[in-house]
């Protein structure tokens, strides 16, 4: 049976990444396979799009949030 709870999760928005790149979240989703979350996002310096695990974006790197919402 599939979870169907959604996740605390990123809204859509501008993000910092703790390295100082700006990101634009897209949505969030589920791989087809595995279940797991995933959120899919832009970087404003290319404009590629990327996808990582949310457990991944919502991590804390030398207590400091991978990314932080800007607006």
């Amino acid at each position: 049976m599939i979870d169907t709870t959604t996740p605390e999760h990123p809204r859509p928005g501008l993000y910092r990444h703790y390295k100082g790149g700006l990101y634009t979240v897209i949505c969030v989703g589920r791989h087809s396979e595995t279940e797991e979350w995933l959120v899919t996002y832009r970087s404003e310096a290319l404009g590629s799009y990327w996808v990582r695990p949310l457990s991944m974006w919502q991590e804390h790197v030398n207590g400091t949030p991978r990314f932080t919402f800007i607006e």
